[in-house]
């Protein structure tokens, strides 16, 4: 007998018992759908945290100023600015893994262009700031040495920023040369960054406004300079191949000499290796979408499981006519492949609409819960191919079993 009668014989005897082929499919159906929906939720996820790394830029350290110990008295994490410009620009040139170090001051004020204004954060920074995050400009040019040394009257805007101020369908390069009021100060817009979209925590990082370090300190917080210039963070990127923790070691080393810290005194800032903490949430994103995947793959089990209970039924159904089949010539080898057909058939059919509702179900799930989702073509194979393998492996035993009856004995069932 060849495959397209066995295949038609199959689907008849199905056919036959339409109402339990359906309810023996549904297990294989529920467990494919449930792997495409938790993976293809889990892959979103992953590709989300992904975007958050690459946002943040490649081999990234940033610097915080910490407490401090004055006369048993300590102060929180940043009561005191224990860091200055004069430490990024130690750690670029003596810290050999560093390619740039990027003094920072952040606060945040009200932007004001004609009739609208905006609430933002304010970053002083220079050019190496843009550098460190890998952040290019969308529309304009970033600060010259000039206004960054003259406290120029300068400003770089968000995207964000840029929407709120100027409108949806204003272009960018029409914000070129606009002037805007940050504090009451004049600036004049020189450029647009990229977007970045939201940060680990799931704040806007659009949503923000850049002026030279200098202009910063001098025309829009009225920071005391002083002797060193005190800052709130530094931002570090390491060079390409360098080892992470050895420019770790080197800046804490750095930074303890300069702070005349002696050896029983705690570090009087923070580092954090961001590329660090962003790739242990990726790997832990990757457990999660597989521990999923594995719990979804349960159902596909129990499935299987129903496809040889009924298949073992089928069998005992039907003994008289697999007696019948055999006294007119079937082999032992064409009862096997017919059941074994019927089993595969079941779990294929069930696998084609679980794809189809695990589909739908991921897209329902990340539109109603806010979550992005990515279903891969890889992800949809290998469930629809488990499935098959479910059908083969839980439907060889009832078939062997039918091809090993004895033609008089199956006759005389009853």
């Amino acid at each position: 007998m060849d495959l397209l009668s066995t295949l038609r014989i199959a689907l008849r005897s199905l056919r036959t018992n339409t109402l339990r082929s359906a309810l023996t499919m549904l297990g294989i159906i529920i467990g494919v759908a449930a792997v495409i929906a938790m993976i293809g939720v889990g892959k979103g996820a992953q590709t989300r945290v992904e975007e958050q790394v690459r946002s943040l830029g490649a081999n990234v350290m940033v610097l915080w100023p910490s407490s401090t110990n004055t006369g048993g008295v300590r102060s929180g994490t940043g009561g005191v600015q224990t860091l200055t410009e004069d430490d990024a620009k130690a750690i670029a040139l003596e810290v050999p893994e560093v390619l740039f170090a990027a003094p920072t001051h952040r606060a945040s004020g009200q932007v004001v262009y004609a009739g609208q204004n905006w609430f933002a954060a304010v970053f002083g920074i220079n050019n190496d700031f843009f550098e460190v995050r890998e952040w290019p400009l969308a529309a304009g040019r970033t600060f010259e040495p000039g206004e960054i040394a003259s406290s120029g009257k300068v400003i770089i805007l968000g995207q964000t920023v840029a929407r709120q101020l100027f409108g949806e369908d204003t272009p960018f390069e029409d914000m070129i040369d606009r002037t805007v009021r940050l504090r009451k100060v004049p600036l004049t817009v020189i450029g647009i960054a990229e977007r970045k979209g939201q940060s680990a925590v799931g704040q806007d990082q659009d949503d923000a406004v850049f002026v030279p370090l200098s202009t910063a300190r001098t025309r829009l917080f009225g920071i005391v300079q002083g002797k060193l210039r005190r800052i709130n963070s530094i931002w570090v990127k390491v060079q390409p191949g360098q080892d992470m923790k050895s420019a770790e070691d080197g800046i804490r080393t750095l930074l303890r000499q300069r702070h005349k810290l002696s050896a029983g005194q705690e570090d009087d800032f923070t580092l954090r290796n961001l590329t660090e903490i962003m790739q242990a949430q990726e790997a832990a994103s990757k457990a999660m979408t597989a521990l999923l995947a594995a719990i979804a793959s349960v159902s596909l089990l129990v499935g299987g499981i129903g496809i040889m209970n009924i298949m073992l039924v089928s069998v005992t159904e039907r003994t008289r006519e697999i007696g019948l089949r055999m006294a007119v010539g079937a082999r032992g080898g064409d009862i096997l492949s017919q059941f074994l057909v019927e089993a595969v058939t079941l779990s294929c059919i069930g696998g084609v609409i679980g794809v189809a509702l695990g589909v739908v179900a991921a897209r329902l799930v990340g539109s109603s819960a806010g979550w992005q989702v990515q279903i891969e073509p890889t992800a949809v194979a290998l469930a629809f191919g488990f499935a098959a393998l479910i059908g083969i492996f839980f439907g060889y035993y009832p078939a062997r079993k039918a091809s090993r009856l004895e033609p008089i004995d199956a006759l005389r069932y009853e």
